[in-house]
């Protein structure tokens, strides 16, 4: 219909922002001109948050990506994300505007409601997964999650056998590193620990996603879109894990094998460990 959104001072300090009532996926965006004058965008940024304080821009590409906007005022100008954003909250911010006019928007959101199972950490809680038997030993694992935290430091998950294998995924200095050991019954001495690091910042209060796939000796280490791929060291082609894995920290430190780590301070979302959905699991008891 008649007008549209056209603030009092047309400037690069303006912003129109969105209440989606609910952390939704928008997987694309439509602009265009206030309704029946000389008032449109030509560029504009995009930011999206969760709490409408802690702005991340959207980017395309590892850059800040400028969406073009409207040549006059009626025609809609559809974007369709690379990659869809899980946010609350959108900021549109004009970068340029038409020249005989002043700022004008009319925006349109698209996206679908987002199924999300979410676990608090408060930096001295963990979240124990216990096996059906006494040794879970696999030739394949694959763990998904997604996480944000305000401390650089955090044990995200562990788990360890009484021959020394162990996983760990743990924060260190706001960067992610995957420590694993596949252990030989047969070789109690041989150097079989792999460490490997991706990320900085990660302690943005962001969300940040991360994949490990393991198939024998071969990873695959994924955290926001970029993977290191390499291979375990040792004899051993398999994991084998006592009892139970724990996230968000290591319930009984000082265990052979398990080192001084702190706890995770965060949050862990859409946490599956080999297909199985551990908060689903943890909130259904």
């Amino acid at each position: 219909g008649a007008g549209g959104w056209s603030p009092l001072d047309s400037n690069e300090q303006q912003w129109l922002q969105v209440d989606l009532g609910d952390r939704v996926e928008i997987v694309a965006i439509a602009t265009q001109g206030r309704y029946g004058s000389s008032d449109w965008v030509t560029s504009y940024t995009l930011m999206f948050s969760d709490t409408g304080r802690n702005w991340k821009q959207y980017r395309q590409d590892d850059t800040v990506w400028v969406f073009t906007g409207n040549s006059n005022a009626d025609s809609v100008v559809h974007h369709k994300f690379l990659h869809s954003v899980k946010a609350r909250f959108l900021r549109f911010i004009p970068l340029k505007w038409n020249v005989s006019g002043w700022i004008g928007l009319r925006v349109e959101v698209f996206g679908c409601s987002y199924k999300s199972d979410i676990a608090d950490f408060d930096g001295r809680s963990s979240l124990l997964y216990r096996f059906n038997q006494k040794l879970m030993s696999t030739f394949k694992d694959v763990v998904s999650l997604k996480f944000k935290s305000m401390q650089g430091d955090g044990v995200l998950f562990h788990g360890e056998g009484q021959r020394g294998d162990y996983i760990t995924l743990e924060l260190q200095k706001g960067k992610l590193s995957l420590h694993i050991n596949l252990g030989d019954s047969n070789l109690h001495f041989s150097n079989s620990h792999t460490s490997v690091t991706l990320g900085s910042l990660l302690d943005d209060q962001h969300w940040h996603s991360v994949l490990i796939e393991r198939f024998n000796k071969q990873v695959n280490f994924t955290v926001d879109k970029h993977t290191q791929h390499f291979r375990t060291k040792g004899d051993s082609d398999h994991l084998d894990i006592d009892y139970e894995l724990s996230f968000g920290g290591i319930p009984v430190p000082g265990k052979p094998g398990t080192f001084q780590r702190k706890n995770f301070h965060g949050c862990i979302e859409n946490l599956y460990y080999n297909g199985v959905n551990i908060i689903d699991l943890a909130k259904r008891r």
